[in-house]
């Protein structure tokens, strides 16, 4: 696992590799992927992120951002997506300090693809952009964003996907979807289609609600507390992420951080 303190250009290894980021300043990262990549991200510590990442032609990338971080932070992502290649850029939100992110992806050009998805326990103030544009024909873009709300948080999600003029025959999907457990809870979805072309294929659905009282009093009732049914449903309701991860390892890392974290804070 590489630390990384100070302002970097990255040259991503084919493969599985690892990053943390640990520093009391703003930092710049680049990461480029001319090999299939699968990387974990870690996050600890910093003011300002600001992340670009480049994947060039006919690779598949995935990343797996974890945000463990205990202060306020900001952070600003680009991913550019180049013919026929795939990202996937994955976020892991479960620790207690107020998160500002702010995501594009560019679908540069034909057959480029890329999710964004985000699976997130909040319990402070959470505030995510997500933009994800087709710039060239035949090109796909999808974002699936699973949230849970607790008593002390406030989410926020702006998800934008768009299709310019000439990027004919592409596709733009969306779904999020947050879930509460109590009555009054701050959360604000705002799904997004902009669409400059009319041979695509576009979608977005977005829902927010509480769990079914039935359902606590069924868990309860076989001797679970409060605490023990909010961590169980959490846990089910926000696993699935996992499965949009294709590496195994990435897969693995994220059950385990988010169980223990959900554990922890349930």
């Amino acid at each position: 696992m590489e630390q990384i303190h100070v302002n970097m250009d990255v040259l991503l290894p084919a493969g599985y590799s690892e990053y943390v980021i640990d520093t009391q300043r703003d930092i710049e990262l680049t990461f480029f992927a001319k090999e299939d990549s699968d990387v974990y991200i870690r996050i600890i510590n910093a003011k300002k992120i600001n992340i670009r990442t480049f994947a060039e032609s006919n690779t598949n990338v995935a990343y797996l951002f974890w945000n463990a971080a205990k202060s306020e932070i900001h952070v600003d992502e680009s991913h550019e997506v180049l013919a026929n290649a795939h990202v996937t850029v994955a976020y892991g939100e479960c620790n207690g300090a107020a998160t500002m992110r702010n995501t594009f992806v560019a679908l540069r050009q034909e057959g480029a693809s890329a999710l964004v998805t985000s699976a997130s326990l909040v319990d402070c103030k959470k505030n995510y952009r997500m933009q994800v544009v087709n710039y060239a024909p035949h090109t796909y873009g999808d974002m699936k964003n699973y949230s849970v709300v607790l008593k002390t948080g406030e989410l926020m999600i702006d998800a934008i996907g768009k299709v310019v003029k000439g990027a004919r025959r592409s596709q733009s999907h969306q779904t999020s979807r947050a879930l509460s457990f109590e009555k009054g809870v701050h959360a604000t979805i705002l799904p997004e289609l902009l669409i400059d072309e009319n041979d695509v294929n576009a979608s977005h659905a977005m829902s927010i609600g509480r769990v079914d009282d039935d359902q606590l009093y069924y868990l309860m009732s076989r001797g679970l507390s409060v605490k023990q049914c909010t961590s169980l449903i959490s846990t089910g309701y926000l696993m699935p992420i996992t499965d949009t991860l294709n590496n195994e390892v990435l897969k693995e890392k994220l059950q385990e951080e988010m169980e223990r974290k959900l554990n922890e804070l349930c």
